[in-house]
């Protein structure tokens, strides 16, 4: 399937109609600074339908973007920008956790963005542990595979699966359109 449309729906920072409405809903979460919109924005071939930032942790609410009229690609706000208050960090943590886990929706997948050179964040993989505890649907996308060498790139990409266990790992460049193909198949294969 390619992605043919993609169209800015709502906003949410709470329970919303949009969550019972029966269309599909992926979700895409990432720490912040990881290229979290520059993943969407190549997955869907449109520049700027997700906003992107030189300032980490601009997405603040849960953002519906409704694709080829048939799923809901649902991007959430990163998680661990340093700067803002505690409090609004744990504002964004609960908000995530409520949608993922307490908003009753069931995900077709959850997309979760790494940057391959560093690899997953402590609170990357407590994310992945809760998620599968909870029978979610996940796929690992390890982006800014162009930042690293190639002659490194395999080795770091079996470091990031040890770490992870089962759940499958996409190789991704938002910059040079790597990996945007296996995505799509992934996110429109139910």
């Amino acid at each position: 399937m390619n992605i043919k449309s993609a169209v800015f729906v709502k906003s949410i920072a709470g329970p919303d109609e949009i969550l019972g409405d029966g269309i599909p809903q992926v979700a895409f979460i990432g720490r912040s600074n990881v290229g979290k919109s520059s993943v969407i924005n190549t997955l869907v071939n449109i520049k700027n339908l997700a906003r992107t930032s030189p300032t980490p942790g601009r997405t603040r609410t849960v953002n519906f973007f409704l694709i080829n009229n048939s799923f809901y690609l649902v991007d959430l706000p990163g998680y661990g920008f340093a700067k803002a208050s505690l409090e609004e960090r744990q504002a964004i943590q609960k908000m995530i956790y409520w949608y993922l886990l307490f908003s009753g929706v069931d995900q077709r997948k959850i997309v979760l963005i790494i940057d391959a050179e560093i690899g997953p964040s402590d609170y990357d993989l407590d994310t992945i542990r809760q998620l599968t505890e909870n029978n979610k649907n996940i796929v690992i996308v390890a982006n800014k595979i162009d930042k690293i060498k190639k002659s490194a790139l395999q080795k770091q990409l079996d470091k990031i699966q040890k770490q992870v266990g089962s759940t499958p790992i996409i190789p991704y460049s938002a910059e040079k359109k790597i990996g945007v193909n296996e995505l799509i198949k992934e996110i429109t294969n139910e």
